[in-house]
C-alpha cells in the first residue's frame, strides 16, 4: 500500500512539473512573438521615414528647379 501511494503521488507531481513547463514555454514563446512584431513595425517605420526623407529632398530640388 504504502508503494502504490508513493507512486501515485510521483505521478501527480510529475504531471503537475509537466503542466508547469508548458505554461512556462508558452509564455517564453508568446514573448517572442511579440518582439517579432516589435521588430517588424520598427523595420516598417525605418523604411517609411526614409522613403519620406527622400521624397522631401526630391521636392526641395524640384523646388529650387522652378
Amino acid at each position: 500500500m504504502k508503494h502504490a501511494t508513493l507512486l501515485l503521488m510521483a505521478m501527480l507531481f510529475s504531471t503537475v512539473s509537466t503542466a508547469q513547463e508548458s505554461v512556462a514555454n508558452s509564455l517564453f514563446k508568446s514573448e517572442l512573438k511579440s518582439y517579432v512584431v516589435v521588430g517588424i513595425l520598427l523595420i516598417i517605420f525605418t523604411i517609411l521615414f526614409a522613403f519620406l526623407f527622400w521624397l522631401d529632398s526630391r521636392l526641395k530640388k524640384l523646388e529650387e528647379r522652378s
